[in-house]
């Protein structure tokens, strides 16, 4: 059996021996990816497609060289490529395609052999740069050195993917090797039940000092109280699995999900895809690189949404609430296991980082704190779609590992399997894959009462509701100030001596200004038409953070996280609430304002001038109207004649700010002169818009 070393601890030791540490461990890490090709029986192999949605082995060969060749050089860390042709076919894989979007597009594949003479050119590349690049302890994210530890981890990801590609090849395409044994243990399965978990706090996530190396979405910080369940004693075996078959679980539409329905009935599905059927209603199983009389004590091998449908049957046979557990429910069963994480391990606690067989074994000869394989033998799917904790951001030399999954289809898988090593192995390790991806990853059933609370907190992508998150809580450009702060900064200037117990933020977009109000107003009110915009207004009172991503050039973009915490506006939250509302018709609820804000709403409304005698019913007499305004008036929003102004009248010029004085003039007076407010609005990272609004502000009258 193929040995792995553990992930090495970053934080502490001697400098010259962390180097020769971190040269071990690529090495060995290497050695092990290239071994894993050795089950290949013949060039051949290398070219075939062992899953359609997935690049043909030939691929992965160049692509974990590629990637340290592409960091490195993004890095700075070496000035040349090695051979640019291969550096780009090699450099992106289509593994987060959609089950119904197949590719079929053809590609210019180099000869298998000049792949290998590609890595081992690489590889003296990657053993140059251990010994000369600057190393300080603790290395951590800025340091030159891990850039290398990311290609060494990228690898031992591909080291699991590409197993299950290989495991996908017809037989005649691999052969069996000593170094990858299958678990010679088959048997009858174990009676599984349910067992009492307690409930408990959590906490996910690690600090940025942690000794390990870490992808960027294991940082950052969630505390959550997990209420108790049960949970069964041992993972989901092939011969329960078998039941639900039996059961006509794969030809029965209700036990599907809506998505799990239209992709079994896409493949036609009828078994797992490990399970090869037999003439005489005999199953074997599919292993790396051979097929075995079907072991039914094995932990049966699906997808999440097969996961899901034999907990929804399991639901409806025992009248009980069955379902996956969440990332938070395993890390509670992980807490009461006493599994210890590495590099704390004697030994490998269970199936895992190669350190028994090259398979799955029996899901009871792993016991861990009265549980079978916690961690280890095959990853575990939960309910939970994977996204970042509170304080997550991106590595700037990966900024794509982890936000393309933040979309609400890929579900996190837990535990590692029996060829996780590194830091698949680690407690903090999160990966995720769609729901209809194949890895070595079975399941555990929960019963729990207590509904599944998803975290939503995905990145907005809408390209006009993140440009106004940027435009709202982002940084501020060509030193022009940001305009919903400066605004409300405005606001409190004109308001000095009155004490405003409410106030309005009409057209609040996703709420900037409402909440710098609520420094100096007891109770705001943010209104806007869109929906899009209030759902992002209100992510952020009830989250106290928002994510986005924002075009910088072409197709790519970058991802931004913002808080109020960092803006000051932490103390707000309380104060304000957001609703969804037509400027033109509120409810009357939304009445008894002491301030109302309009800013550059009046030139985008389709009849300003009702707007403008209706507003006065809104205010307390002695109340203020702040109205702002680029003056953009165009028929797609106003209709020409209800243009308050920048026309003509009577064949005499009419500003809008006349407009205004006489629409206002019977129940409003002025307050100061008005005032230019510019602001600038971010498109692409190369192109901005910079406008000019007029602020006017206005008193109701007191009877």
């Amino acid at each position: 059996m193929m040995k792995s070393l553990l992930s090495p601890v970053l934080d502490n030791g001697h400098e010259d021996d962390k180097r020769r540490e971190i040269l071990d461990y690529f090495r060995n890490s290497w050695e092990l990816y290239e071994r894993l090709f050795d089950v290949m029986a013949a060039d051949e192999a290398y070219y075939l497609r062992a899953d359609p949605l997935r690049h043909p082995l030939i691929f992965y060969l160049g692509h974990t060289a590629t990637f340290f060749v592409n960091k490195l050089v993004l890095a700075k860390a070496v000035s040349a490529r090695i051979e640019p042709r291969f550096e780009s076919i090699f450099a992106i894989g289509v593994d987060e395609m959609s089950w119904d979007d197949l590719d079929q597009g053809n590609y210019d594949w180099p000869p298998v052999a000049e792949v290998w003479e590609y890595r081992a050119r690489v590889k003296q590349i990657v053993e140059k740069a251990i010994a000369e690049l600057p190393l300080k302890l603790p290395l951590g994210w800025d340091s030159p050195l891990w850039v290398v530890m990311m290609g060494i981890e990228h690898e031992r990801i591909h080291l699991e993917t590409s197993s299950v590609l290989i495991r996908q090849l017809p037989l005649d395409m691999v052969r069996t090797r000593k170094e990858w044994p299958v678990c010679p243990h088959g048997g009858d399965a174990p009676a599984n039940e349910l067992l009492e978990v307690l409930g408990g706090k959590v906490i996910l996530g690690k600090e940025r000092d942690h000794a390990l190396y870490g992808w960027d979405n294991e940082y950052g910080r969630l505390e959550a109280q997990v209420e108790p369940f049960r949970a069964s004693r041992y993972l989901t075996s092939n011969a329960e699995f078998k039941e639900f078959m039996d059961a006509g679980g794969y030809t029965t539409r209700k036990y599907w999900t809506e998505e799990g329905w239209d992709w079994r009935e896409f493949k036609q599905a009828e078994h797992p895809l490990f399970w090869v059927p037999g003439g005489d209603g005999s199953w074997r199983l599919r292993c790396l690189a051979e097929e075995i009389p079907m072991p039914w004590n094995w932990p049966v091998e699906v997808n999440q949404l097969e996961a899901k449908a034999f907990c929804n049957w399991k639901a409806e046979a025992t009248g009980r609430p069955v379902r996956l557990p969440t990332e938070e429910e395993w890390y509670r069963l992980l807490d009461l296991s006493g599994v210890p994480d590495t590099p704390a391990w004697d030994q490998a606690p269970g199936n895992i980082n190669l350190a028994r067989y090259a398979s799955s074994c029996p899901v009871d000869e792993h016991m861990q704190g009265g549980f079978g394989d916690v961690v280890g033998n095959v990853w575990q799917w939960t309910e939970t779609p994977i996204m970042g904790f509170p304080g997550f951001d991106v590595h700037p030399l990966y900024d794509d590992f982890s936000t393309p999954t933040f979309d609400g289809r890929h579900n996190l898988i837990k535990g590692g399997s029996w060829i996780s090593t590194g830091n698949e192995a680690t407690h903090h390790a999160r990966y995720a894959f769609r729901r209809h991806f194949y890895q070595h990853a079975g399941f555990r059933c929960i019963e729990s009462e207590h509904e599944v609370e998803l975290r939503e907190d995905v990145y907005e992508t809408d390209e006009l509701v993140a440009q106004y998150c940027e435009f709202h809580y982002g940084r501020e450009y060509f030193k022009v100030p940001n305009f919903p702060a400066r605004v409300a900064a405005l606001c409190r200037q004109r308001s000095a001596g009155m004490t405003v117990e409410s106030a309005l933020d009409l057209g609040c977009a996703t709420g900037r200004s409402t909440f710098e109000l609520a420094k100096f107003c007891h109770h705001v009110t943010g209104i806007d038409f869109s929906a899009r915009f209030i759902k992002i207004a209100l992510e952020m009172r009830d989250k106290g953070s928002i994510r986005y991503a924002i075009p910088e050039e072409g197709e790519l973009v970058s991802y931004h996280e913002r808080t109020l915490a960092e803006l000051n506006l932490e103390d707000t939250r309380g104060k304000v609430e957001f609703w969804q509302g037509d400027a033109h018709n509120l409810k009357e609820q939304f009445t008894g304002f002491d301030l109302v804000l309009a800013a550059n709403l009046i030139d985008r409304l389709y009849d300003p001038g009702m707007f403008l005698e209706q507003i006065s019913r809104r205010l307390n007499p002695g109340g203020l109207l702040v109205i702002t305004s680029p003056y953009t008036w165009l028929e797609e929003f106003t209709p020409r004649q209800k243009w308050l102004g920048g026309r003509k009248v009577d064949g005499e010029n009419v500003t809008t700010l006349e407009g205004l004085a006489a629409a206002l003039a019977s129940d409003f007076e002025p307050v100061d002169e008005p005032q230019d407010v510019p602001f600038v609005i971010r498109e692409t990272g190369r192109k901005f818009q910079h406008t000019i609004s007029q602020m006017s502000v206005w008193r109701r009258r007191k009877p």
